[in-house]
């Protein structure tokens, strides 16, 4: 049976269990802005990096790009490279919705974890040129968000370094963000509607 989500206009099937959607890209490819786009359409969203600052805020750590992207890593090298995705599993159980968004897959061992509890789990991955990505974060202005070219490209390293590009590349569909955000907004839709018709 299909039902209307939240007068979004997207026709979700009410059953069990869940369509979650994994959301993967670089840093700045789009992924905040897909994360926006599909809560104004009713779609919970659960945030992986939510789980790093936790963590830093725990540890009484400032949240710059470097004491993150070092957190990460050492999380992962402590419990696991799959860790954040077990911590985020409970999350998007509590929910009890029948399409949850993740935003920010990182590593073939998170989509593995998330497969192995979800078996209607899908992977979208937003691709957007270095260049692009740059100029996006510079005018973003995070705390951890690069101020200089070298952060930017060491920040793009070790998210390589822990299997990002393999989930990009695996992923199930891709959307190239390089226009405006209403063309950005038109195909999020548009792969929202195809991974619900498909699943």
């Amino acid at each position: 049976m299909l039902k209307p989500l939240n007068g979004s206009g997207f026709n979700v099937p009410d059953e069990n269990p869940p369509i979650v959607i994994g959301v993967t890209g670089m840093p700045g490819a789009g992924k905040d802005t897909f994360r926006k786009i599909v809560q104004e359409y009713g779609f919970p969203v659960i945030v992986m990096g939510d789980e790093i600052r936790a963590e830093a805020a725990r540890r009484n750590l400032e949240p710059t790009p470097e004491n993150l992207g070092k957190l990460m890593l050492q999380i992962r090298a402590e419990e696991g490279p799959e860790t954040l995705a077990k911590r985020c599993v409970p999350k998007i159980k509590a929910l009890n919705a029948r399409v949850v968004i993740v935003d920010g897959l990182r590593s073939p061992h998170e989509v593995r974890e998330f497969k192995r509890v979800f078996s209607r789990f899908k992977v979208v991955a937003i691709h957007a040129s270095p260049k692009t990505r740059f100029k996006r974060l510079l005018n973003r202005g995070r705390s951890d968000d690069p101020k200089d070219w070298e952060t930017f490209y060491m920040r793009d390293q070790r998210e390589l370094s822990v299997g990002l590009g393999e989930v990009i590349a695996t992923a199930d569909y891709m959307i190239v963000n390089e226009g405006t955000m209403e063309q950005l907004g038109r195909e999020i839709k548009r792969v929202i509607r195809k991974v619900i018709k498909d699943e």
